[in-house]
């Protein structure tokens, strides 16, 4: 029965996001706003939801070693993993402030998520925990994260608008972006329920199982959407869809979990985090690295694919 739930997951997976992209192409035409806000911002939201459901019930349940497995491996697995094949799929191109504020600003993320979690590394506690102050400067971090995009859209509104007009009603739209979510969450949940129950059986631990497992699950729609909007060549909501997800999957996910039940850290995870910073350096690196600039193109998208793969072994190895 799992593997049949897993096959109508990934399904729903797809088919919400192929909704997804198409209702928020069409807001942005209607807003006369860029592809790539709708995609840091209402895209990336919807798509982090089942990180948000498996954080809480996770949370709530004392299952730290999921919690921040499932945070750390999303996060990774949307660098290395989705981009990767999104660029295989496509190149993407990035604006020079996506190169130069965005993705700087997830590294940032990431960073104060590591120093508020090594209460052992940095203040000498006895024990490391993610308290509820934490979650709440975390929350904080998103507030004025809130705010810088604010200021991109009211900088969008402010030029003219060049791309073009939305042809599906307002309406209409509105309704393939719940539809999209709705199909997203649920075959999220499935999934990554019914791979879990998979990985149970075999023996696996809840730390391994974070980090492959449910991290790979609930980023299925962050691949399904950002695959999907490369395909229909949507390259700044696949963009955008990443690079927005990985804050909120910090400062959000993390933040409102913490907020509500505090949670222990494993300092063994420290490895862990260090290559989700050096999954988001690799992706900055590579931006300078193409031809044009600021863009992704097929082979780098390939070795971060080879990377996550690789780092998957490393998973598998230390069991």
């Amino acid at each position: 029965m799992d593997y049949v739930l897993l096959v109508v997951g990934l399904a729903l997976l797809v088919k919400g996001a192929d909704w997804l992209v198409r209702g928020a192409s069409s807001i942005a035409r209607t807003l006369q706003v860029s592809n790539f806000i709708i995609g840091l911002t209402v895209v990336s939201f919807g798509t982090s939801l089942p990180e948000l459901v498996i954080g809480i019930v996770a949370g709530g349940q004392g299952n730290s070693d999921l919690f921040i497995g499932n945070i750390i491996g999303s996060n990774i697995a949307n660098i290395l993993l989705i981009l990767g094949i999104s660029a295989m799929i496509c190149p993407l191109p990035a604006g020079r402030g996506t190169v130069c504020r965005e993705i700087p600003f997830t590294l940032g993320a990431a960073i104060v998520f590591f120093l508020l979690v090594n209460d052992q590394l940095f203040d000498g506690e006895a024990t490391s925990r993610l308290g509820h102050i934490d979650g709440f400067v975390l929350l904080a971090f998103f507030c004025a994260f809130v705010y810088y995009v604010a200021q991109l859209i009211k900088d969008d509104k402010n030029q003219e608008w060049v791309g073009e007009q939305a042809t599906d009603s307002t309406l209409r739209s509105v309704v393939e972006i719940v539809a999209g979510i709705a199909g997203l969450v649920i075959g999220g949940q499935l999934a990554v329920n019914s791979a879990a129950s998979i990985a149970e059986a075999m023996g696996l631990s809840q730390a391994f199982i974070g980090l492959t497992v449910i991290a790979i699950g609930t980023s299925l729609p962050e691949l399904a959407t950002s695959g999907m909007a490369a395909y229909r060549k949507n390259v700044d909501i696949a963009v955008g869809n990443v690079v927005g997800s990985n804050i909120f999957n910090i400062f959000i996910v993390a933040g409102l979990s913490s907020a509500i039940n505090a949670m222990d850290y494993n300092p063994a995870n420290n490895i862990d985090f260090l290559m989700m910073m050096v999954a988001t350096l690799i992706l900055f690196a590579f931006m300078f690295t193409g031809k044009p600039k600021n863009s992704l193109q097929r082979r780098e998208g390939a070795v971060m694919v080879m990377l996550y793969m690789a780092y998957m072994g490393f998973l598998i190895y230390r069991g």
